[in-house]
C-alpha cells in the first residue's frame, strides 16, 4: 500500500517580482489570506471521487476525508456525500465505467436531427 504522501502534488505561487494579488481574490479562489503576496507553497491532492484538485491548508485542524477502501483523500463535499450514504465510496473511474456500461446496454442512437431548411426566393 502506498503512503498518502505519494498521492500529493504541489502548488507554488511566486509573486516576488509583482505587487501580488489582493486578499479578496485569493479568498474567493479558496486560498488562505496572504497567499498572493510573496511566495506560497502548499501540498495538493486530487479527490478520488470528483477529480477536483484541492490545495491543502497547512493550518487545518480537522481531519481530512479519507477512504480506506480506495486509499485516497476526498474533498470535503465528496466526504460529506460518502458519510451521508453510509460510507459507500464510488470513485470517478467507477462512475465513468457505470455510465459507459449503461450507455452500451441502452444502445446509442445514430440518428442525427436535421432541421428542415426553408428557402424563400
Amino acid at each position: 500500500m502506498n503512503s498518502l504522501r505519494s498521492h500529493e502534488g504541489m502548488i507554488l505561487i511566486d509573486h516576488r517580482e509583482s505587487p501580488g494579488v489582493p486578499d479578496e481574490l485569493m479568498l474567493a479562489a479558496g486560498y488562505p489570506v496572504g497567499a498572493g503576496r510573496k511566495v506560497f507553497e502548499s501540498a495538493t491532492f486530487t479527490c478520488a471521487d470528483c477529480e477536483r484538485v484541492v490545495v491543502m491548508n497547512p493550518d487545518r485542524s480537522r481531519p481530512r476525508g479519507f477512504c480506506r477502501k480506495c486509499n485516497h483523500y476526498l474533498c470535503d463535499e465528496c466526504e460529506a456525500i460518502r458519510f451521508a450514504s453510509g460510507g459507500v465510496c464510488r470513485n470517478f473511474k467507477q462512475r465513468v465505467d457505470e455510465m459507459l456500461n449503461q450507455r452500451a446496454r441502452k444502445g446509442v442512437s445514430s440518428e442525427v436531427f436535421q432541421s428542415p431548411v426553408i428557402l424563400i426566393p
